[in-house]
């Protein structure tokens, strides 16, 4: 504003611009009183005129917080009073006009105080929050409270938990609590993120998306919720490509995972993780396309467990401390072969301990190309035992092509360990 400041003066810049961000604030109520049939507070005069009281009575405080302290108390006496009118005229009441009058007043205070950015972003927020009042209002009736709790158990995780964990390394296997429990933040951040879209999709989407959403959340139970819907249809070549595409949408996380853990691992697996990642939602698609027309346009709900149980998150932490240590031990009695069979192991299970643990330990006691190696062989096995789910929980025929299909993305994955 200091080429503006140097036309008009600095005061007058500062009263048109409270005139400006109150103005917007009535208009949003001017449009609401001409809709509603009830008594409404203020409109495009009333508000303008609390702003620049607002202005005025910081100006004469001289720098005191005891007259717009007691100017807010008076205008919120008046408020008061016109929302117990409100109430004695109406058997439903809201109060957002009278709290977004005190709102105005204090943005005339923060304009003469110069937090222009400050006082622009509360007008703009509050107008949005005012104009969004039925898409808000029919948002909270759509979520329901244990989702509520569960967001607050993310809280939990993130912003109570994280911050007073010690962050120093522990042990020969260099366990550090407060890496260990990022690992849990970050894993729990994306299946949370990835549960919710495919919890508030699922009602518009098709099983491929469905699969799509699932494979970032856990391509493993994706494919056994597929496999056991598959065994009550008769869509054998639908069910196996979103099976494959889920699978395709684990390499893709694990980049992501890689991307936020270990760069030099990244750097390493980038690039084929992206093409297996590529081909297996390409094939999938392509697959799924085979079947009868008309049967990807059925929605399946994957009824996925919540990822932010705290027993889950906490259980999480436990294993990947368990493996860290194993792959420690495994390297130095078992040597390379004795750590590719464990990398092969955890395959049978949820490889994201397993490949998170060498994160941290890969350019340290763990050498970087083994490291990916490993990540590699686990990633194939875990293909590989998702096709054994798939044959086991399907029918015959959806099992046999789920199966096959998974070996050939398996073999192409260990491919990769000739590149790498």
């Amino acid at each position: 504003m200091g080429t503006l400041f140097q036309i008009i003066p600095k005061e007058g810049v500062q009263i048109l611009l409270v005139l400006f961000l109150s103005f917007l604030v009535g208009l949003e109520r001017e449009e609401h009183k001409s809709t509603s049939t009830n008594y409404a507070f203020g409109g495009v005069r009333t508000y303008p005129l609390l702003g620049l009281l607002g202005y005025i009575l910081t100006l004469l405080s001289d720098g005191q917080l005891l007259l717009p302290a007691l100017g807010l108390a008076v205008v919120g006496g008046f408020l008061w009073q016109s929302y117990r009118h409100k109430l004695e005229t109406s058997k439903l009441a809201g109060m957002t006009s009278e709290v977004s009058g005190l709102v105005t007043f204090a943005v005339g205070a923060l304009v003469f105080k110069e937090q222009y950015w400050i006082a622009t972003t509360i007008t703009v927020l509050s107008v949005g929050l005012l104009e969004l009042k039925a898409a808000l209002e029919s948002l909270s009736q759509k979520i329901p409270a244990d989702e509520i709790l569960t967001f607050a158990k993310f809280l939990l995780l993130t912003a109570v938990i994280l911050p007073v964990v010690p962050n120093r390394e522990i042990g020969p296997f260099a366990f550090n609590p407060f890496k260990t429990w990022l690992v849990v933040v970050a894993v729990s951040t994306i299946s949370y993120a990835s549960y919710l879209l495919l919890k508030f999709s699922q009602a518009h989407s098709g099983i491929l998306l469905s699969a799509l959403i699932g494979g970032l959340y856990s391509s493993t139970v994706t494919t056994v919720v597929l496999a056991k819907r598959a065994r009550e249809q008769s869509f054998p070549h639908l069910y196996s490509g979103c099976i494959l595409a889920a699978c395709g949408m684990m390499y893709l996380r694990l980049l992501a995972l890689l991307l936020i853990f270990n760069r030099g691992l990244f750097h390493r697996l980038a690039l084929p993780f992206l093409v297996l990642g590529l081909l297996g939602l390409a094939g999938g698609w392509a697959w799924s396309k085979r079947a009868q027309p008309g049967a990807g346009a059925n929605s399946e709900h994957t009824n996925p467990q919540n990822p932010l149980e705290l027993k889950a998150a906490l259980l999480f932490g436990v294993l990947f401390v368990a493996i860290l240590a194993v792959t420690h031990y495994a390297l130095i009695y078992l040597g390379n072969r004795g750590f590719y069979a464990l990398a092969g192991i955890m395959g049978v299970t949820d490889v994201d301990p397993f490949i998170l643990g060498l994160t941290q330990s890969a350019g340290g006691s763990t050498p970087l190309t083994l490291a990916s190696a490993g990540i590699i062989v686990a990633a194939a096995s875990n293909n590989l035992v998702k096709g054994i789910y798939a044959r086991g929980f399907a029918g015959p025929r959806t099992g046999n092509e789920a199966l096959a299909i998974l070996v050939v993305f398996a073999v192409l994955g260990l491919a990769v360990l000739a590149i790498v």
